[in-house]
């Protein structure tokens, strides 16, 4: 049965149907946190309810501890509509974490969300810094808030992932500061989904930088982490790579198979769930500022999750001023607000 927990928190996890998301709500809701696990679509949401409660031996749950609502990362209008219902039901949000993401690497030619945005930016960045713009207020209301966001070693081109075919950069957002329909953020690039999946890592980490200088300027101390699970290959044909293997499926066996079962260079969705539960919920992860750790490779089949650098864009303040002022233009709100 579930238990009382510290404070009765209230977590929302994105990406909560699958992979490392579906591990971490697995060990949130045992730990007795109430849990809004936004889903794509009611199918998605059904199952993974049913996923967690067949999980935990429940045959009944209460609504208010364990919600799958309907939300739509791709389309800003779903995202919308999701805020005014959580405001409508008073809900009250204490952590936020930002763990969806999309890859589609080897498609040749972009996919669109509903606004017309390339769609691994749409999901990792644009979506994901929407739903926080509209959400801050109800997080902000917390005793102990704290804002989470899954992002990659791969947004950094000396990273051993990140120095693999093409690199993240963004050249300043050409693409999105002078073309209305941009495939790839730099505005010079053809369109390539694993630099575009690179790009928007390094958006990732971007935005929460901004985000604490945000929070910091108004004496608001809250814990903004980014963090890097590493490469994760899961058994069977969900998880992260789902996407992809519609591409090159036979490639993504190989790969596989030689990552995860014999240089053992992948690590599992539930050692990395229980790193984000622990990012999420453990006190030496609650000073306010932002931080960025990552899950390393030390050896055959050993990780080290540490503190970490991040890339030299990355840490570009312009850079990231630029990106929320750009990304608020695309979602047509305001790039200042009052708390």
């Amino acid at each position: 049965m579930y238990k009382d927990h510290l404070d009765n928190k209230t977590i929302l996890i994105t990406g909560a149907s699958s992979g490392i998301g579906y591990q971490t709500a697995l060990l949130l809701a045992k730990a007795g946190y109430r849990l809004i696990m936004p889903c794509k679509n009611t199918s998605t949401a059904e199952n993974t309810y049913k996923n967690l409660q067949n999980h935990m031996n429940l045959k009944n749950s209460d609504p208010s501890i364990l919600s799958t609502p309907i939300l739509d990362l791709s389309d800003l209008e779903s995202i919308n509509k999701f805020k005014n219902e959580a405001v409508a039901k008073g809900i009250e949000i204490d952590i936020l974490i930002l763990n969806a993401g999309l890859q589609y690497t080897g498609a040749k030619k972009p996919i669109k969300s509903v606004q017309g945005y390339e769609l691994t930016f749409a999901v990792n960045h644009l979506g994901h810094y929407y739903l926080t713009r509209l959400l801050l207020p109800l997080i902000l209301k917390s005793d102990n808030p704290r804002i989470i966001i899954t992002s990659s070693e791969v947004h950094n081109p000396k990273s051993s992932g990140g120095s693999i075919g093409r690199k993240a950069s963004l050249n300043n957002l050409q693409g999105i500061n002078y073309h209305q329909a941009f495939d790839m953020l730099d505005g010079i690039s053809e369109f390539n989904a694993d630099k575009a999946y690179k790009d928007s890592k390094l958006c990732n980490i971007l935005f929460a930088r901004h985000l604490s200088k945000i929070l910091i300027d108004k004496n608001l101390e809250v814990p903004v982490i980014a963090w890097a699970p590493g490469l994760i290959i899961p058994k069977g044909n969900q998880g992260f790579f789902r996407y992809s293997r519609q591409y090159n499926n036979v490639g993504q066996i190989i790969f596989a198979f030689l990552a995860r079962d014999v240089l053992k260079f992948s690590d599992s969705p539930k050692n990395a769930g229980r790193i984000l539960f622990e990012i999420s919920t453990k006190e030496q992860y609650s000073s306010p500022g932002f931080r960025y750790y990552s899950n390393r490779v030390m050896g055959f089949g050993r990780f080290q999750f540490e503190e970490s650098e991040i890339s030299n864009e990355a840490m570009n303040d312009q850079l990231a001023k630029d990106l929320w002022v750009s990304s608020s233009k695309l979602i047509n709100i305001d790039s200042e607000f009052n708390i």
